[in-house]
C-alpha cells in the first residue's frame, strides 16, 4: 500500500493505473477524476482500493460525487460515501449521510436519503436503484411539490418507485397537510412529465352568471397528443362543457381543435340588440406546419353560433380577435419568388368577409437583373372574391367578381459620396375585372392601367462622444444617429376609377395608423387613385452602453406627408405621426404615439405609456389612450389606465388595475388581486368591476390557483390578458 502526502489539493487521473493493476474490462467505464482537500490518501496497488477524507471530489463521466470520506474501489467501480454525501448527475440530485454508488454498473443504494428534480421531490429510507434503466426504490418515503425543508403538503408511503423525470408510484400512500392525514391512496400514480395531467378549478361569482365553477382537466396521452377537458356550471346560465385538442406532428405541424358547448338559460342577459339562440357552440381549428424545405401551410376554421358566444364565455380570446377568420394558406418560397395560395370563405353570417376562391400571389422579391445596376421586383395574383356583409345589415348587399392584378417595377439604387441613398423607381400595373354578380352588384367588366413613379432619398448620419458619462441617466458614452428620408410618388389618374370597381381589397376611412403610399406595400388594389405625394420621415436615436449592452436611450421617428395634388377629401398635409420610445433609467420606459391634425393644430391620437420597474418587489405601468370623436374614426375614446405589482414579501403580492374614462367620467374596468404562496401552490383572489353601458355594472370575484409544479397560466399571463385570472 503506497501512502501518500497531499497538503492543499490532490487530482489524479487514476484510471490508467487501475487498468494497470486489474484484468482487462469487457467495456470501457467513464473517465475517473478523483479529488480532496485531505493532507492524506491511501492507495493499494494489490486491491486498487483508495482511501480518501476531508471535502472529497469524485468525477465520472457526467456524475459527480461529493462527501466528507470516500472509499473507492477502482477494480468494482464500488464507492462508499459518508458525511453529506451528494451524487448529481445531470438535473437529478441524491443526498444523504451514506450512499453506495457504483460508477460503472450506475447502481445506487442507502439510507436517510433526499433527492429532487422539479417538479417532484422526495425523501425516504433503504434507498435502491438503477442509472442504467433509470429506475428507483424506496421504503418509509414521501413525495411533495414543495421545494421546503418541512413540506406543507406531501404524499407518505411505504413503498415507493421512482422513475426520474417521468413518473412516480407510491403504494399504500397518505396525503398529508401539515401534520394532518387528509386522504389515503391504496396506489397512486403521478406523471412527472412538463404537461402532466391535472385539474384546474375557479370557482367565483358574476353579476351576469350568479355563482359559477369553471373546472378543466389537462390530460396528456403522448408525446404527439394532449388537450383540456373543460366542465363549467353557471348558475343564471347553466352548464357548458367542451374539450381541446392539441396535435404534435414534429415535422408536419402543431394542431388545435376546440369545441364547447352550452345551453344558455339566459341568452340575453348580455343583450347587445342582437338575437341571440340558447343553444350556444364555438367550434375551433388552427393548424401550422412545414411539411416540406421552404413550404408552410396555415389554416384556421373560426365557427360560432352567434357573434356574443365568446364575448361571453371565453373573454380573452374576444378581447384578441373580435371577429376571427376561416381561411387556408399555403406559402412556398423560393431564393427570389414567393407563391402563395389563399382560400378564404365566410362560416358565420353574422360577420362580414370576403370571400377569396382562391387567392393566387406570385411575388418577385427585390432582385439584381443580371449584372446591371438595376433591380425588378413584381407582384401578381388572380382569384374570384365575393364581399359578403353581415344578415344585420340590411342597406349593401353581397357581390362577386373574379379579378387577375400584375404589377411589376424597376429600381436603380446608387449611393452618392459614400452616404447619400437615393432610388429612383418606375413601375406599372395591369388589372381586370370581370361584370359583378350578386344582389349589390353595380359594376361591368373593366380593364385598369395604371403607371407608377418616383423616388426615395435618405441617409444615415452618426456622432459618438465616448467620454461622455451621467450617473444619474446611466449613461456610458454617447452615440446619435440621425435618419432622414424622403419619399416621392406620383401615381396619375387610372383610365377606371376606384368608385367604377367592386371593392374587395380597399383602402379604410377609419385606419388610425399611416398607410404605405408606394407600391407593392400599398395593398389596397381596388382604391388606388392619382397620387402626387412626398413624404417626409426623420429618425432621431441616442444610443449608451449599460450593463456591458448597447442600447437606445431614446429612439424617435417622425413622419408627414405633403400632397402635391390632394384628391377630393383630401387636405395637403397629412397629419403628423410620432413615435417614441424613451428609456431615461435601467428601470422606466416611455413609450408614446400621436398623430397630430396640422390644420386644425389638435391631437387625433394619442396613447403614452410609462412602466416603472426599479426592483422585482414592485412595478407600476401608467397608460393614456385619447382617440378624437370623428367621422373618421368612429367614436371616441378618453382612457387613463393603471396597473400596480407590489411583493410584499415572498409568500404575499397584489395587483391594482384601473381602466378609468375620462370622457363620460366613470371607472370603466377595476381589477382587484391578492397572490399567495402557498408553497407548493399558488393562488390568487380577485374581484373585478366594470361597467357595461346596457346593463350597468357586473361583478366578478374568482379565485384561481395551482400547483407551482405544474401552472396554470404561464408567467406574464395576467398582465397580457388580465381576464384569465376570472375565467377563460
Amino acid at each position: 500500500m503506497c501512502k501518500l502526502r497531499a497538503p492543499f489539493l490532490v487530482l489524479l487521473g487514476l484510471f490508467s493505473m487501475a487498468l494497470a493493476c486489474a484484468h482487462a474490462a469487457p467495456a470501457e467505464p467513464p473517465a475517473l477524476t478523483i479529488e480532496s482537500q485531505g493532507e492524506e490518501f491511501e492507495f493499494s496497488l494489490t486491491n486498487g482500493m483508495i482511501s480518501l477524507s476531508n471535502n472529497v471530489v469524485v468525477k465520472y463521466g457526467e456524475g459527480v460525487l461529493t462527501a466528507n470520506r470516500a472509499l473507492i474501489n477502482t477494480n468494482t467501480g464500488d464507492i462508499y460515501a459518508d458525511g453529506s454525501v451528494r451524487v448529481q448527475k445531470e438535473d437529478q440530485t441524491w443526498t444523504g449521510e451514506h450512499l453506495h454508488y457504483n460508477y460503472l454498473t450506475a447502481e445506487l443504494d442507502g439510507q436517510q436519503f433526499r433527492t429532487g428534480r422539479t417538479p417532484a421531490f422526495a425523501q425516504g429510507e433503504s434507498l435502491q436503484g438503477n442509472r442504467t434503466n433509470n429506475t428507483y426504490t424506496a421504503t418509509n418515503a414521501y413525495v411533495t411539490a414543495d421545494d421546503y425543508y418541512n413540506p406543507l403538503f406531501k404524499v407518505r408511503t411505504k413503498s415507493l418507485k421512482i422513475v426520474p423525470g417521468q413518473y412516480f408510484v407510491a403504494k399504500n400512500a397518505t396525503l398529508w397537510v401539515g401534520k394532518v392525514p387528509v386522504f389515503y391512496f391504496p396506489y397512486y400514480r403521478r406523471n412527472l412529465a412538463e404537461n402532466n395531467n391535472s385539474f384546474a378549478f375557479v370557482p367565483g361569482y358574476r353579476s351576469a352568471f350568479g355563482p359559477f365553477l369553471l373546472t378543466t382537466y389537462h390530460w396528456v396521452l403522448n408525446q404527439y397528443v394532449d388537450g383540456a377537458i373543460h366542465a363549467d356550471y353557471r348558475e343564471k346560465r347553466g352548464f357548458g362543457a367542451g374539450p381541446d385538442v392539441r396535435l404534435h406532428l414534429g415535422d408536419y405541424g402543431e394542431a388545435l381543435i376546440r369545441y364547447y358547448y352550452t345551453h344558455d338559460k339566459d341568452p340575453n342577459e348580455d343583450n347587445l340588440g342582437l338575437s341571440i339562440p340558447e343553444n350556444r357552440q364555438r367550434f375551433y381549428f388552427n393548424y401550422t406546419g412545414t411539411p416540406l424545405t421552404n413550404l408552410t401551410l396555415n389554416s384556421q376554421v373560426a365557427w360560432w353560433s352567434d357573434p356574443l358566444v365568446t364575448h361571453d364565455f371565453f373573454e380573452s380570446e374576444y378581447r384578441k380577435d373580435i371577429q376571427p377568420k376561416t381561411y387556408f394558406d399555403a406559402n412556398q418560397v423560393w431564393q427570389n419568388w414567393s407563391l402563395d395560395a389563399l382560400a378564404q370563405p365566410r362560416v358565420n353570417n353574422f360577420f362580414e368577409t370576403v370571400e377569396r376562391l382562391p387567392d393566387i400571389r406570385l411575388t418577385g422579391f427585390r432582385q439584381q437583373i443580371f449584372d446591371t445596376p438595376l433591380f425588378y421586383e413584381s407582384q401578381s395574383s388572380a382569384g374570384w372574391y365575393r364581399r359578403e356583409f353581415a344578415d344585420t345589415n340590411i342597406v349593401m348587399a353581397p357581390f362577386s367578381a373574379a379579378r387577375a392584378d400584375t404589377f411589376h417595377q424597376i429600381t436603380l439604387p446608387e449611393t452618392f459620396f459614400g452616404w447619400l441613398n437615393f432610388t429612383p423607381r418606375a413601375g406599372g400595373r395591369f388589372t381586370y375585372y370581370s361584370e359583378a354578380e350578386g344582389a349589390g352588384a353595380t359594376t361591368t367588366e373593366h380593364y385598369r392601367d395604371v403607371f407608377n413613379t418616383g423616388a426615395e432619398v435618405s441617409t444615415k448620419i452618426s456622432r459618438t462622444w465616448p467620454g461622455v458619462e451621467n450617473h444619474f441617466f446611466d449613461m456610458d458614452g454617447l452615440r446619435h444617429i440621425i435618419e432622414p428620408s424622403v419619399n416621392y410618388v406620383y401615381v396619375p389618374r387610372p383610365n377606371v376609377l376606384p368608385s367604377q370597381l367592386p371593392q374587395f381589397d380597399y383602402e379604410l376611412t377609419n385606419n388610425l395608423y399611416l398607410l404605405p403610399i408606394e407600391f407593392p406595400d400599398y395593398n389596397a388594389i381596388d382604391s388606388i387613385d392619382s397620387q402626387n405625394v412626398i413624404r417626409y420621415g426623420l429618425r432621431n436615436r441616442l444610443q449608451t452602453k449599460r450593463n456591458g449592452q448597447v442600447i437606445d436611450w431614446a429612439n424617435w421617428g417622425i413622419f408627414t406627408d405633403w400632397r402635391l395634388k390632394p384628391r377630393s377629401g383630401q387636405t395637403t398635409f397629412s397629419d403628423i405621426f410620432s413615435d417614441l420610445e424613451l428609456r431615461p433609467f435601467d428601470h422606466v420606459t416611455l413609450t408614446s404615439w400621436t398623430r397630430f391634425d396640422i390644420r386644425n393644430s389638435r391631437f387625433n391620437l394619442a396613447r403614452h405609456t410609462i412602466t416603472f420597474q426599479p426592483n422585482n418587489i414592485w412595478s407600476w405601468t401608467v397608460g393614456h389612450y385619447f382617440l378624437r370623436n370623428d367621422p373618421q374614426f368612429g367614436l371616441g375614446q378618453d382612457l387613463i389606465t393603471s396597473t400596480l405589482y407590489y411583493r410584499f414579501n415572498d409568500n404575499w403580492g397584489a395587483r391594482i388595475s384601473h381602466q378609468f374614462d375620462a370622457t363620460s367620467g366613470t371607472m370603466q374596468e377595476q381589477y382587484y388581486t391578492v397572490y399567495r404562496d402557498l408553497r407548493s401552490w399558488t393562488a390568487g383572489l380577485t374581484f373585478r368591476v366594470q361597467e357595461n353601458v346596457n346593463r350597468g355594472k357586473d361583478y366578478t370575484v374568482a379565485f384561481t390557483f395551482s400547483l407551482k409544479a405544474f401552472p396554470r397560466f404561464s408567467v406574464g399571463q395576467d398582465t397580457v390578458s388580465p381576464s384569465t385570472l376570472v375565467g377563460y
